[in-house]
């Protein structure tokens, strides 16, 4: 009876998630739920030709599978009579401004090339915001193979994601998820820790949080690129159907392992009277209601732009996300992990599920 309650949860959560998607994007795993208009269909028709003669692909459709971090990237690149790029939009997205911002530089790359020129340049994603820059990149490609009529389908190799930092991070992660299965000891639980903040928190930016959650549910997974992010999900969803609770935020999130690192070094604690972590512990999950009744209202979804994870990212992440991140990361050298036992939401919805 425990694993049918656990798993109707489960399901519950799902629920909630495809639902704020919905609201939020129209679409459920790709698939739009919307009606679509006629302005909306030309508006995403693959080439438009202006009064001036200048060709303009746009990759709303050719690049429907593409993801950034929070959802779609679609471009429209401009390419004059001549054939050349003239300039790269980047359309309406979900990703959070201000890692997006540091990745429209790349939009500049490919000006004065023409499409087969642009296709054989190598450009290199940008160091903190790497998500976003892998979905203008593929988007380009697929625009830019359209506009030269040489759709190629890449190969699987091709599609996958094989840098160091994404390869580091596959270690470190199935690490993570292994080990702590079979082996316990104070000293490995610390390098463990030690890893998963210095590879996957700040050198690969990876991380379960709510952009995520519903990116996957708007966009469904691109599996080439996200595998890091789904063994994470396996680690948070699956691992307590077979009793290991609370697996992820125990032994594998940077954002935890980080607190836990500084309270290490701590032997001074400061002493918190029950009634006061019961009233916290109840703040945490009346904060998760309200921003998920928000969000169902379709209403509220810059929340997410603010969880502290992204700090990680640190050449990207706002001013406020630092600031908060560095109050918490603070409070954690006297109060044990407080971020993840009294505000986290994504920390809550995975308690949840």
């Amino acid at each position: 009876m425990k694993k049918v309650k656990q798993i109707a949860l489960l399901l519950v959560c799902i629920i909630l998630v495809m639902g704020a998607a919905y609201q939020r994007d129209g679409r459920i795993f790709g698939k739009e739920q919307t009606t679509t208009t006629q302005d909306t269909i030309q508006a995403a028709e693959p080439m438009r030709t202006l009064d001036d003669g200048t060709r303009v692909i746009n990759t709303s459709m050719l690049g429907k599978d593409i993801t950034g971090y929070a959802g779609r990237v679609p471009l429209e690149i401009y390419l004059s009579q001549e054939g050349k790029i003239v300039q790269v939009k980047a359309l309406k997205n979900t990703e959070t401004p201000e890692f997006f911002n540091e990745a429209k530089a790349l939009l500049t790359k490919w000006n004065g090339k023409t499409p087969e020129e642009a296709l054989a340049l190598k450009v290199d994603a940008v160091s903190g915001a790497t998500f976003s820059s892998r979905a203008i990149i593929g988007n380009m490609k697929v625009g830019l193979a359209y506009a030269a009529k040489n759709a190629k389908e890449p190969s699987i190799w091709e599609k996958f994601d094989l840098s160091i930092k994404t390869i580091a991070g596959l270690i470190v992660v199935l690490m993570a998820a292994i080990i702590p299965l079979y082996y316990k000891s104070k000293k490995y639980r610390t390098i463990q820790q030690i890893l998963n903040t210095i590879v996957l928190g700040f050198w690969s930016g990876s991380f379960l949080s709510y952009t995520l959650f519903l990116s996957y549910a708007s966009n469904g997974i691109n599996w080439y690129v996200s595998i890091i992010p789904v063994i994470m999900l396996i680690t948070a969803f699956i691992y307590p159907l077979f009793g290991k609770k609370n697996y992820y935020c125990n032994y594998i999130c940077p954002c935890g392992s980080l607190q836990e690192l500084v309270g290490k070094t701590s032997k001074k604690k400061w002493k918190i009277k029950s009634k006061y972590i019961v009233m916290l512990n109840r703040f945490r999950k009346i904060l998760w209601a309200a921003l998920t009744v928000l969000m169902l209202c379709g209403i509220g979804f810059e929340w997410m732009d603010y969880e502290i994870f992204s700090a990680f990212i640190f050449t990207s992440a706002s001013v406020v996300v630092l600031i908060l991140a560095a109050i918490f990361i603070l409070l954690s050298y006297f109060v044990p992990r407080p971020y993840c036992r009294f505000v986290c939401p994504t920390g809550t919805f995975i308690k949840m599920a």
